[in-house]
C-alpha cells in the first residue's frame, strides 16, 4: 500500500521567524545590524560623519509652545486628579524650554557644517550623522536638510520617545536593536563630535568616546566640542575629576567647550582642514 502521509518541506532557517528572533540567533541579529549598515554605507559612499549627539527631549521654541498650549487644554478638561499631573508636566516643560536654545545653535552649525562640505572634493566630504530621533538629533538633521546636503539618522526602537525624524535623508535611514551596534557606527565612522546637552543616553555616548580616544582605542584624531559650557559644567565636575586625580589634567584637552555656533564650526573647519590637509 503507497504512503499516503504528505510531508511539507520545513522552512530553512533563514526563513523561520521564530528562530531568527530566538536567543539562540541572536549572534545572527547581531550580525545583521553590522553587514546591513556597512552594506548602505558602501554603496551610498559615506565614509566620514561628524557626529552630533543631544537630548530628544529639546524642542524648538514653536514645538514647546504647541506642547504647553495642548497642555493647557487638558487641564481645562481635566479632574481635579489629573490636574496635579498635568501642571508637574508644564513646570518641567518650563524648565526645558529654557534649553530651546539650543535647538537653534543646533540647526544652524549643522547648516554651516553641511554648506562647507560641499564645497570639498566627494571623497573628503564629511556628513552630518544623528540618533535619528526629535529633539537635538532632528535640528542636526533639519540644518543638513536645509542647507540641501545629506545626513544619516542611526535611530534606535525604543518604547517611548524615539522615532526617526522628517529630515533624515531616506537611504541612510536606518534602525537598530542593540545599542552597541549602533554606537559602534557612530564611532567607526566618526571624524568629529559635537556634544549638546543631554540626559543619560548623552552622558553615556560622551563618556564611552571619551574613554576609547583617552585610552587610545581609537587612534584617530577627533575633535570633541562640548557645547553649552554652563550646562555641561553643571552636570559634570571635570575641575574636581583632575583635582582629585580621577582623571590626569591632559584629559580635559580632548574636548573644547563652545556657545556658540559659529565658533564652533570655524574650530571644527580648522581642525579637520589641518587632520586631513583638505
Amino acid at each position: 500500500m503507497k504512503n499516503k502521509r504528505f510531508s511539507q518541506k520545513a522552512p530553512k532557517a533563514y526563513h523561520d521567524a521564530d528562530f531568527i528572533n530566538s536567543e539562540d540567533a541572536r549572534i545572527l541579529r547581531i550580525m545583521a545590524e553590522y553587514l546591513g549598515p556597512y552594506k548602505q554605507f558602501r554603496e551610498e559612499e559615506v565614509t566620514n560623519t561628524i557626529v552630533l549627539f543631544g537630548s530628544a527631549r529639546i524642542r524648538s521654541q514653536e514645538q514647546f509652545i504647541e506642547e504647553k498650549d495642548r497642555l493647557k487644554s487638558q487641564l481645562e478638561r481635566a479632574g481635579d486628579a489629573e490636574n496635579e499631573h498635568i501642571n508637574y508636566q508644564l513646570k518641567r516643560l518650563e524648565k526645558q524650554e529654557e534649553l530651546s536654545q539650543y535647538y537653534d545653535d543646533t540647526v544652524e552649525l549643522s547648516r554651516l557644517i553641511t554648506e562647507w562640505v560641499k564645497t570639498l572634493p566627494k571623497k573628503k566630504r564629511f556628513i552630518i550623522s544623528t540618533g535619528g530621533g526629535p529633539g537635538i538629533m532632528e535640528a542636526a538633521n533639519k540644518g543638513a536638510f536645509v542647507a540641501g546636503g545629506s545626513s544619516i539618522g542611526l535611530n534606535i526602537s525604543l518604547p517611548f520617545e524615539q522615532h526617526p525624524n522628517p529630515y533624515i535623508t531616506p537611504d541612510l535611514n536606518l534602525e537598530f536593536h542593540y545599542f552597541f551596534m549602533r554606537k559602534f557606527w557612530f564611532a567607526y565612522l566618526a571624524k568629529a563630535l559635537v556634544i549638546m546637552p543631554g540626559g543619560f543616553g548623552t552622558l553615556d555616548e560622551l563618556m564611552e568616546l571619551l574613554t576609547l580616544i583617552q585610552t587610545r582605542k581609537i587612534s584617530k584624531r577627533i575633535p570633541i566640542i562640548i557645547y553649552g559650557e554652563t550646562f555641561w559644567r553643571n552636570v559634570i565636575n571635570f575641575d574636581y575629576l583632575v583635582d582629585t586625580g580621577m582623571i590626569s589634567p591632559e584629559d580635559t584637552l580632548l574636548f573644547r567647550f563652545f556657545d556658540d555656533p559659529k565658533l564652533a564650526f570655524e574650530y571644527l573647519k580648522k581642525e579637520l582642514t589641518k587632520i586631513y590637509e583638505l
